[in-house]
């Protein structure tokens, strides 16, 4: 079985941000990235799923900073192949243009099952499977916890609001977002990786035309204004059951 996972690059979001002098996006140039966490499960689900059945895992990623490292690190994790996808993606792109992107090159490779992430924490639209089985016209599910694969057909588990668990099966190839893998996302060593960087072989891959309507367009950007601080209210717990109601009479919450 071949499994195709599409990965991405998001800000990792333990860091400040900053916004450009435009106010139209990030200062790219301060921005540290990590693989998205979402992506991530997507990949270990894709590999849990391989040793069951056996086949490849195959990773792309849209070309930019870091992505080669990105890649290589994946492999180093068990995928058994790398594709980056070139072209002009500097300044990150909207899902519909990532998404026909990768349409463009996984159309001309074979698979039957493509694990994307349910979402990407810089955009967070959760549209990239639904478009990429669009482009590609193949079943899609999304926000995926579980995946289990017999034939030509796969049983998945998906979690709607509240809770609430749906099986459906699903004829292959088919697109799945996956929320949560199985497993945790393995670790692997800087040496590991160092190791891959030097004995394995990236693919690079045109993305061809992706020329696509958007749909929208950031026009500004801004840090969310600050607030009053909180007021911590201290004493026994009568004390401050007491200091509650004087506080809700005085905001005019209760008469």
């Amino acid at each position: 079985m071949n499994i195709i996972v599409p990965i991405k690059q998001v800000p990792d979001l333990v860091e400040e941000l900053e916004i450009n002098e435009e106010g139209t996006d990030l200062n790219r140039d301060a921005v540290k990235y990590k693989i998205n966490e979402f992506d991530d499960h997507a990949l270990e689900e894709a590999l849990q799923l391989k040793a069951e059945t056996g086949g490849a895992v195959t990773v792309l990623a849209l070309d930019g900073e870091e992505t080669d490292k990105m890649l290589y690190t994946a492999i180093a994790k068990g995928a058994d192949k790398g594709v980056k996808v070139t072209g002009d993606f500097s300044g990150g792109v909207a899902s519909h243009v990532a998404a026909k992107a990768m349409a463009n090159t996984i159309g001309a490779m074979p698979y039957d099952l493509i694990l994307t992430g349910v979402q990407a924490v810089d955009d967070r639209d959760g549209q990239m499977g639904v478009l990429l089985a669009n482009y590609l016209g193949v079943p899609h599910v999304s926000v995926v916890t579980g995946v289990k694969v017999d034939g030509g057909k796969a049983v998945v588990h998906k979690e709607y609001s509240g809770g609430v668990m749906a099986e459906f099966e699903v004829d292959l190839p088919a697109v799945l977002g996956i929320q949560a893998a199985r497993e945790t996302p393995r670790y692997v060593a800087v040496s590991r990786v160092r190791q891959v960087t030097k004995e394995a072989t990236m693919e690079e891959v045109e993305a061809g035309d992706i020329a696509v309507d958007v749909g929208s367009n950031i026009r500004r950007m801004m840090k969310p204004e600050k607030g009053a601080r909180a007021e911590m209210i201290e004493g026994s717990p009568e004390e401050i059951a007491n200091k509650i109601i004087v506080l809700i009479k005085e905001k005019g919450l209760k008469k």
